[in-house]
């Protein structure tokens, strides 16, 4: 069905097409003229955008939508301190939920704790009466169980009797807590993440589904929702050998969640150099290059995108050695077209950032991990070292050496919140790893779209998608962008507000 015209007039316009724009006509959801609005061409409809700032939406490239809802609406952890706050936080939360449903809570942070101990599956069952209680860490590789659902980890690779379960027992442990919801409180979970990203300018998201990650079920829920009034959702399901099942569930491509290791929280990313803390060793590695291999071969056969989850060094270099065997049996130009990707990408050096460049991945990043764990004094210098812990999340370093690069949350690790990812890419914990603004913001928008190998959305010229999103902006701006950093005299400037989202031409979020 053809849509109106709108014509949107007395606006700012972020845009190298039309840098002096004040207005654009948008026609069949594309832009159709950008321009001054004492030239605007007549529309069915006008839109008077009271002077503020049109940029392309952003994409978040990594995000879990059911959690997301459910971190949302559900119980809060982050803020503890210890363990005793937890167990009251849980008892308070339990209370106003049904005797035989599973209290789900999210966020806690044991490295942010004097006494890093959590509690255990006994007091968690104290604590909330008895009922199941599913407590995932920040990372969402590990979390804290009750009793009642810990018994469905026993013998499983990960299990441990306190209750603290981590990879393959915690993915045991999370079907069942997962499973527990109904359809309707699921579909709610993912419209209420959803409509949250709406309204921060969101445009689109990546949700990566996969075995231990979600169900098939869930997955099929969310891309069911993808542009009813709400963003755009592209797919990504992470199962070994599964490109022609994650094609049948309409993903973009057999990526996203594919596990070659764990996560740096929970000890559990493979790595070259043992932990400096606990008794984790070199983590876990779940994958060899000859499955990685084989694995985008298959994808390839399909014309799909293949990709995989991989934290720490010794991972990212298992992923480069498969993508390099794949290279050996239908040479490198044919790998690069694929447009193949590599989730978080934390440890990775000159040498690993080279072969990226080489084989044309992309790396779908995370820069508020940098901004909560990184530096000398936080969680990955408790894991790595202080040392390690400064070279960990070298984005800038990857883009300077021509990585294409995606921005996403991985929400409900870190919070669905874009700019944020902007300032921490622009103003990382080492600071040899900066990034100018606009390429940080190219990151946050057109290149998730590239990401996913979707062209013409994430500019705004003539042509394009009308994909963009109006801003407040209380700081003022800084090249053409919102003003992010503290001025000269330490005052952080007002973050933008988001006033409208338009997705191909649809508002999705209007306030």
């Amino acid at each position: 069905m053809t849509q109106p015209s709108v014509r949107y007039t007395n606006g700012r316009f972020y845009s190298a097409a039309e840098p002096r724009a004040t207005a654009m006509l948008v026609r069949d959801g594309k832009i159709a003229w950008l321009g001054e609005t004492a030239d605007a061409p007549a529309a069915d409809r006008t839109v008077d955008l009271a002077g503020t700032l049109v940029t392309p939406a952003f994409v978040d490239a990594h995000l879990h939508a059911t959690d997301t809802g459910l971190a949302i609406d559900g119980l809060d952890l982050s803020g503890v301190r210890s363990s005793k706050e937890l167990l009251d936080a849980v008892t308070a939360f339990a209370a106003t939920r049904p005797a035989d449903g599973v209290v789900h809570g999210h966020g806690w942070d044991e490295s942010t704790w004097a006494d890093q101990t959590p509690p255990t599956a006994a007091e968690l069952d104290r604590a909330a009466g008895d009922r199941r209680v599913y407590l995932s860490q920040a990372s969402v590789h590990s979390a804290l169980t009750s009793t009642s659902l810990l018994a469905v980890a026993e013998g499983v690779e990960g299990y441990h009797p306190s209750g603290w379960v981590r990879e393959h027992a915690h993915h045991a442990v999370r079907a069942v807590a997962l499973d527990s919801i109904t359809p309707e409180q699921r579909t709610a979970a993912q419209r209420t993440a959803l409509a949250r990203a709406a309204s921060l300018g969101i445009a689109s998201v990546h949700e990566c589904g996969g075995p231990g990650t979600s169900s098939e079920v869930d997955f099929a829920s969310v891309l069911a929702l993808s542009g009813r009034g709400l963003p755009e959702v592209i797919g990504y399901w992470g199962e070994l050998g599964g490109a022609e099942r994650a094609r049948d569930l309409g993903a973009r491509g057999a990526a996203g969640d594919l596990y070659a290791d764990g996560a740096l929280g929970s000890r559990t990313a493979s790595v070259r150099c043992a932990y400096h803390d606990g008794d984790r060793g070199l983590g876990e590695a779940f994958l060899t290059a000859e499955q990685v291999a084989a694995h985008v071969l298959d994808c390839v056969r399909l014309g799909f995108q293949s990709g995989f989850h991989a934290i720490g060094d010794a991972a990212i270099d298992t992923v480069l050695d498969g993508y390099a065997l794949a290279a050996k049996r239908i040479g490198v130009e044919e790998l690069r077209e694929g447009r193949h990707r590599i989730e978080h990408v934390e440890l990775i050096d000159k040498a690993m950032i080279a072969r990226m460049v080489e084989f044309g991945l992309v790396a779908s990043v995370q820069p508020v991990f940098d901004a909560l764990w990184g530096g000398p004094d936080r969680m990955y210098a408790q894991r790595l070292g202080a040392e390690r812990a400064l070279e960990t999340n070298p984005i800038g370093a990857m883009h300077a050496t021509g990585v294409p690069l995606a921005f996403g949350s991985d929400s409900p690790v870190t919070l669905l919140d874009p700019w944020s990812m902007v300032v921490a890419a622009i103003a990382p914990r080492n600071p040899k790893y900066r990034m100018k603004v606009r390429a940080a913001f190219a990151a946050s928008s057109r290149g998730g779209w590239r990401a996913a190998g979707v062209d013409g959305v994430g500019v705004l010229a003539p042509g394009a998608s009308a994909t963009f999103a109006a801003w407040d902006t209380p700081g003022g701006l800084s090249e053409g962008l919102p003003a992010l950093l503290p001025d000269i005299d330490g005052v952080v400037p007002g973050r933008p507000v988001c006033r409208r989202t338009v997705l191909h031409g649809e508002t999705i979020h209007e306030e």
